[in-house]
């Protein structure tokens, strides 16, 4: 079989020749996306053995795996690993990570930090809180067993990285193959894996910011999905309060003469917003039947 994998990396000089090294020893072929480096990640890369693609600027970890995953498409790779370029991961472990693709015919495995107790001890405490609650809101929009969401190291079958047409640039790309890959009826499962701690310069993204992006991309693809439920049924509330309040205001003036002003701008932006947010959720609700639903 033809394994391909595939490493995302951006100013990662000091551990990508380690990790490609170590990925030759299950791969047909290395590929690394250098996503603008200005550090020589891509020569090194290179000197190590890998195939580099070299975006001009920083697009984002989701467009380097765009990248890469096209790039193994072209390879027609039979399995597709992806690991980061930043020392956590194992390259050793790749032949874990991709026996079920291989004997088991699963579509995805995700490597877990979160299968073994002692792999779990590892895991700093608040970043452990902050993998469990992104882990629990994608469970909610794609598969309600897993165990960690936003693991990097992965394999892919041919069947499912042909079925991606993804679209985020940034790091919530994770979230969105496994809410995609749902839609698709693909299969996934988990095996445990160990992640190194305590690497200088681990991750180039602020934590708080990467779990907000998360949490607006998840909620991003709950609207599409639901838009009816999410904008048209609070427009709807919103019609309801406009008509309540309108209803006062007259109440008033035909008690007291008294306009009410502000019970009458009240109401007034009630009833705007409202018919606002159920047009919007009718033309999105109508575009989702219009258009195949792979998209959705």
């Amino acid at each position: 079989m033809k394994i391909v994998v595939c490493i995302p990396a951006y100013n990662e000089k000091d551990t990508i020749a380690e990790i490609i090294i170590g990925a030759l020893r299950f791969a047909t072929d290395v590929l690394v996306c250098d996503d603008g480096s200005v550090d020589g990640t891509d020569l090194i890369a290179e000197k190590a053995g890998a195939l580099v693609i070299k975006h001009t600027r920083n697009m984002g970890y989701g467009a380097a795996i765009k990248t890469l995953f096209e790039a193994a498409r072209e390879r027609n790779a039979d399995v597709i690993v992806t690991l980061d370029s930043d020392g956590q991961h194992d390259p050793s472990q790749i032949s874990e990570v991709i026996k079920p693709i291989i004997y088991d015919g699963f579509d995805i495995t995700i490597g877990s930090r979160f299968l073994n107790a002692i792999d779990i001890e590892h895991v700093p405490i608040f970043r452990g809180i902050g993998i469990r609650i992104i882990t629990k809101l994608a469970r909610r929009v794609s598969y309600g067993n897993l165990t960690d969401a936003q693991s990097g190291f992965r394999a892919y079958s041919k069947r499912a990285v042909s079925r991606m047409e993804l679209s985020e640039n940034g790091m919530p790309i994770s979230t969105e193959i496994l809410i995609k890959a749902r839609r698709d009826n693909l299969t996934i499962t988990e095996v445990p894996i160990a992640v190194k701690y305590g690497i200088i310069n681990t991750s180039t993204h602020n934590s708080f910011s990467h779990g907000m992006n998360l949490l607006y991309s998840i909620m991003q693809f709950v609207v599409i999905r639901h838009p009816m439920l999410f904008i048209g049924l609070p427009g709807l509330v919103l019609m309801v309060l406009a008509a309540i309040l309108i209803s006062q205001a007259l109440e008033l003036f035909s008690a007291s003469r008294y306009v009410s002003t502000p019970l009458i701008l009240l109401s007034t932006s009630s009833a705007i917003i409202g018919m606002i947010m159920i047009v919007t959720s009718t033309l999105i609700y109508a575009i989702k039947i219009l258009i195949s639903k792979r998209v959705f």
